[in-house]
């Protein structure tokens, strides 16, 4: 039905899209689905604030509830399920726009890192989960002496105030000298990374791109980065190395103390964002200016 919002009954007071005409109809093809065994499928509208328009209620009345996003100028969309009565909330899938419609991406990793320039200063992968889904991306960081008494700060894909704190931890803890810098960070593919676990890909980038000295092609970063500079372990860690390997990456940075067992993989624990630096010999920063 599509959408829920333009349904309207007689039997009941109000006009279409109202409180009374989306709940009540809503119920309607409930029981219908019950008696006829005949899956229901209710196409909504999503607000600005990324809620299902409408009551609350509609919510409830559902099995489950499914969302569909993409970006306005990327051909992939991604399926996240916010509630399921009879099964997980952790499934993601990933779909990309051709011309018989919308088809499903087998290997959503392979797909983000096809186009990627490897030897270039400022890109790093990360392996970060969705659901329970991992997936590989890339994170990129462009640093550039500014030319304005405020240095410009642009993050697309990752909280700006997240960034501004990285940026801060990396001018204390490692003396980069970022403070007369333009800093812009983009995630490759037009993903959303809200999970701490990219903090040191992401300052590994920046570094990259201010020394002009490339991070490895065949390596990976994984770490959350506290405000001393110290690396914390974190969720998951065990699928994500896994994906990492599964893509033909050789090496793994990680940061925390418990590194999962995996073979086939070269495991390097790093405690310290200092220490992080230096593994890809960036560890000559304080000579920077």
């Amino acid at each position: 039905m599509d959408s829920i919002q333009t349904l309207y009954s007689d039997s009941f007071t109000g006009t279409a899209g109202s409180i009374s005409q989306v709940s009540n109809c809503a119920n309607i093809l409930l029981d219908l689905a019950k008696a006829t065994n005949i899956p229901v499928i209710l196409t909504g509208h999503v607000t600005k604030e990324g809620s299902v328009a409408g009551p609350m209620v509609l919510e409830h009345i559902v099995d489950t509830l499914l969302f569909l996003e993409g970006e306005k100028y990327h051909d992939l969309r991604i399926i996240r399920v916010i509630k399921n009565r009879f099964g997980s909330t952790l499934e993601v899938g990933v779909f990309k726009m051709e011309e018989k419609g919308l088809l499903e991406v087998d290997n959503p990793s392979g797909l983000f890192l096809e186009e990627r320039l490897t030897g270039s200063p400022g890109s790093v992968i990360f392996a970060m989960v969705d659901g329970n889904r991992p997936f590989l991306v890339e994170i990129q960081a462009l640093v550039n002496k500014t030319v304005l008494a405020y240095p410009r700060r642009t993050a697309s894909g990752i909280n700006f105030n997240r960034l501004q704190v990285l940026i801060a931890v990396l001018q204390k803890c490692c003396d980069l000298k970022l403070h007369s810098a333009d800093v812009y960070l983009n995630v490759v593919g037009g993903f959303q990374i809200k999970e701490p676990a990219s903090d040191l890909a992401v300052c590994l980038a920046i570094a990259s791109s201010l020394l002009a000295k490339p991070f490895p092609s065949d390596t990976a970063a994984i770490g959350e980065v506290g405000l001393l500079g110290d690396l914390r372990s974190v969720n998951q860690l065990e699928k994500r190395i896994e994906e990492v390997k599964r893509l033909g990456f050789k090496k793994c940075l990680v940061g925390g103390e418990k590194i999962p067992n995996i073979s086939g993989i070269e495991i390097k624990k790093v405690k310290s964002l200092q220490e992080a630096l230096g593994t890809i010999q960036m560890s000559n920063v304080k000579s920077q200016k």
